[in-house]
């Protein structure tokens, strides 16, 4: 099928020509390629076929293995054959009933899967293909009752622990091909398996969503799903396969539409280690077991357009049973680099009528093509030889034990059994680089201006910008003269601060000049009323523990790679010296927060915690943002509610609230490329609450966000606050812009205004009135000028005294990483009102805490915790 009329044979001509000359080639002339037929020397088919095999062998040789095609020798290990899904054509799937008439369980034992997978590892098979419906306990209640039974909550529960089973057990490593998931489920995957898959098949919206389509009833087909999971499998680093399936009714405009989006997320994350080009085949007992096969050439042409449009980098797949034998060489003239997994002991499961070739057979039909055949592993050679931070700590071993120093399988090595677990040292890795990074940042600096790697990460600033460029700081024009509708907002936050509109809010953060100054007296009498004259701040030492990070968030700083010369990572016993000093300093509170380092187990959380008790008991830990629980959560494969519940028992005692930026994903995707959804951040700070730990809550503003969002934000947290109430204090947090790389490309303003920061704390007292009765200024974003204008226009908390902190400081704030007791309080007093110490909980500390903060020898030690050692 096409969606454009056949094109004439003047238009293949002229495509042809571009092809062959090395044009990126459009949608249209793609299109137009699809139609090439013709296998005659110098007929259309024929150059299109050279044309594209030259771009493979350019891509072959560039990779070091010229006239090299691949292929995995695995095992293929049916996990579950239900599904809630119903494709027309899939004889994989099957019914409960089926089952139980043929005598099977609901799902494969652990004892069977093990079978399976020593047999393959035995034949020197290297890869456990993981293969199972879409969350099929959602559909079949045998499938729930089967998982509860085992002790599972989750069709991925269990199949993490065999992936697990399965390495350890055997060595061989697992390939996931689970259908759809959510990014906290890539997370929870990705320490398991070398590399994961999904088809993508197809962007045809109208074979999902209209009655007889091939994927209508099945939620998991929906193409804008599959491309999400695309995505974020590339956010989280993850070797991928992905594909596209050709004949099931799709037309020729809408085939390379699939590519292209294909190509579009592997340029944006690098992801995609091959694209299967799988044609379809009719098989009896389904819906569409009278629809003809993909024709031949028609499936030829497609493999050679997807190898044009892909790229010489790209490894191009087809499966060698979809095809006749006599038909892998033209296969191979295509363009096709990788034959996928073959495997010596398994059937495909999911294509069961074509058996797989003979591997010997196999390498002798590629050697008559002019070709070597050679064993990978189930991660590409790319991401074997280049791990970080494709492959996670703990499977990296695994994969080293099998691969050669080109990245391909040793293939004489027969997969020995390795303990899956987190790295065997206190960390996961040793401490490296410089532990005095907080103090030297400032007089030594970072090692360069920006990664290397900058405008490869970051996208196209450009578009970026223009997208950005009209919506900012949009009610925000000064005013010379009294406001209408800004008096009428004052006039109704009178008698109902937290009752105005969206529109009324919105009035008042545009307030400037006699505006602005009447919204900041009104604030600060609602100030007044909720906690009186008194600033309030804590005693406290920030804790930065390491300072790499892969989340790749665009308005950071601080982040390292491993290998930066600016990268550190405290071990237990350095943290613990920092509690220590800290205690002797007077402090009742630690506040504790790092990167996502790849090599930390999930479990270090945990073990900061206990190591924090244990030097001080009597310390009140804040720590690890939403950011790092998902990561605790995902690496260690508890709930967040049970990671949560694990992190107080070992001595949490509450949260941060930060990582929420602004809580909207528009603005989230432009920030960190919607690492933490701000459904997730949610989720994970109600949870919190749930289960006893209270949470601050914050707002990062000034960057590319609108006043709009401003009041977006704060409603969605009311909203939360009404549900569970477990909010102790709003911090605003101005964005600091100087080493910022989204500031660096152009896209970000450099940070909010003066008159802003001012109308964005009123209005924030305002609105949360009666919900958070605690407004917090940060004095180390702000300086001293800018924290007391704000704490005259609603703000009452001063925060802590820090002792040292790292990320403000490597954004280029100026404003220093401490603040004496005798500073703060002087603040206060500048503008006439009384300083309190507070506990974090606002309680007062006890009189031997207030004693020793206020001693020679704590302002001593507190003031030794920032010099360098």
């Amino acid at each position: 099928m096409s969606a454009l009329p056949a094109p004439s044979e003047s238009a293949v001509r002229r495509a042809l020509v571009r092809a062959e000359r090395g044009v990126v080639l459009d949608a249209v002339e793609a299109e137009t390629l699809l139609h090439a037929r013709g296998l005659g020397e110098g007929e259309p088919l024929d150059r299109l076929l050279t044309a594209a095999g030259r771009v493979r062998d350019a891509g072959l040789t560039s990779a070091g293995r010229p006239g090299v095609v691949t292929y995995s020798r695995k095992v293929f290990i049916p996990l579950t054959h239900l599904c809630r899904d119903r494709c027309h054509y899939c004889t994989f799937v099957t019914t409960p009933g089926q089952l139980r008439a043929e005598g099977k369980a609901p799902y494969l034992s652990p004892d069977e899967v093990l079978d399976i997978a020593r047999a393959g590892a035995a034949m020197g098979c290297k890869e456990a293909l993981f293969t199972l419906g879409d969350r099929p306990e959602d559909r079949w209640p045998v499938a729930a009752q089967w998982l509860e039974a085992h002790g599972f909550d989750s069709t991925l529960g269990y199949l993490r622990a065999m992936a697990i089973r399965v390495l350890e057990e055997t060595g061989l490593l697992p390939h996931l091909n689970p259908g759809v998931l959510s990014w906290e489920e890539i997370q929870r995957l990705k320490p398991v398996s070398a590399s994961m898959g999904m088809m993508l098949e197809t962007t045809a919206t109208r074979l999902w969503s209209q009655p007889g389509g091939p994927h209508f009833g099945s939620p998991d087909k929906e193409p804008a799903v599959r491309l999400r999971v695309l995505e974020d499998a590339g956010r989280c680093a993850v070797p991928f396969t992905t594909g596209v399936l050709l004949g099931i009714g799709e037309d020729y405009a809408e085939r390379v539409d699939a590519v292209l989006q294909i190509r579009a997320t592997a340029l944006r994350h690098g992801h995609v280690q091959e694209v299967i080009v799988q044609n379809f085949r009719a098989k009896p007992r389904t819906a569409m077991q009278t629809s003809a096969d993909l024709e031949l050439q028609e499936y030829v042409a497609a493999v050679a357009v997807t190898r044009l449009l892909l790229g010489p980098k790209a490894r191009v797949q087809a499966p060698p049973n979809l095809s006749d034998s006599t038909e892998l060489g033209l296969l191979l003239r295509a363009g096709v680099d990788d034959w996928g997994g073959v495997s010596p002991l398994t059937p495909d499961h999911v294509n069961p009528e074509r058996p797989w070739p003979n591997i010997d057979k196999l390498a002798e039909l590629t050697a008559d093509a002019g070709f070597t055949l050679r064993e990978r592993l189930a991660a590409q050679p790319g991401y074997v030889l280049a791990p970080e931070p494709w492959l996670d700590p703990r499977v990296r071993p695994h994969v080293a034990a099998l691969a050669g120093p080109d990245g391909l399988a040793v293939e004489a090595r027969i997969p020995a059994g390795l303990p899956w677990q987190e790295p065997d040292e206190e960390w996961g890795t040793a401490a490296t680089g410089r532990v005095d990074l907080h103090v030297e940042v400032d007089t030594v600096g970072r090692s360069t201006d920006r990664r290397s790697d900058f405008d490869a990460v970051y996208g196209d600033w450009a578009e970026l910008r223009d997208r950005t460029e009209s919506a900012r700081d949009g009610s925000s024009t000064a005013r010379s003269g009294g406001d209408p509708e800004v008096l009428a907002a004052l006039l109704h936050a009178e008698a109902d601060p937290a009752g105005l509109t969206d529109a009324e809010y919105l009035a008042l953060l545009g307030a400037d000049g006699a505006d602005l100054e009447n919204l900041c007296a009104l604030a600060d009498a609602v100030r007044a009323d909720v906690n009186g004259d008194d600033v309030t701040y804590v005693v406290n030492r920030n804790i930065n523990f390491t300072n790499v990070c892969y989340t790749g968030c665009r308005f950071c700083a601080f982040a390292q790679r491993r290998t930066d010369a600016d990268a550190y990572t405290l071990s237990m016993e350095q943290v613990g010296d920092r509690v220590d000093e800290a205690w002797a300093a007077g402090a009742t509170e630690i506040c504790m927060q790092g990167g996502i380092h790849p090599d930390l187990p999930g479990t270090a959380y945990f073990d900061l915690a206990r190591e924090v008790k244990k030097r001080q008991p009597g310390i009140h830990l804040h720590a690890f943002s939403p950011m790092e629980i998902v990561n605790g959560a995902a690496r260690t494969g508890l709930s967040f509610r049970d990671f949560l519940t694990e992190a107080k028992a070992a001595g949490l005692d509450s949260i941060p609230g930060t990582a929420a930026e602004i809580l909207d994903d528009d603005v989230r995707w432009v920030l960190t490329k919607g690492k933490l959804p701000t459904a997730t951040w949610l989720e994970i700070i109600g949870t919190a609450h749930e289960v006893g730990i209270p949470t601050t809550s914050t707002m990062m503003y000034g960057h590319v966000d609108t006043p709009a969002h401003w009041v977006g934000h704060l409603r969605t947290l009311s909203r939360l606050q009404d549900r569970t109430s477990g909010f102790s204090e709003f911090v605003l947090l101005p964005f600091v812009h100087h080493n910022s790389p989204i500031y660096l490309a152009g896209v970000a303003r450099p940070g909010p205004t003066v008159r802003e920061n001012r109308a964005v704390h009123a209005v924030a007292r305002l609105l949360l009135h009666g919900r958070i009765p605690n407004i917090q200024t940060s004095w180390v974003k702000l300086g001293d000028a800018g924290t007391q204008a704000v704490l005259r226009g609603g703000a009452n908390d001063l925060g802590g005294t820090l002792m040292e902190e790292t990320i403000s400081r490597m954004a280029g704030s100026e404003n220093g990483s401490l603040k004496t007791i005798a500073e703060l309080e002087a603040m206060a007093a500048a503008i006439g009102r009384p300083a309190r110490q507070r506990t974090t909980e606002y309680g007062t500390p006890s009189a031997e805490r207030l004693a020793t903060a206020r001693s020679d020898e704590g302002r001593a030690r507190l003031t030794l915790s920032i010099t360098p050692r």
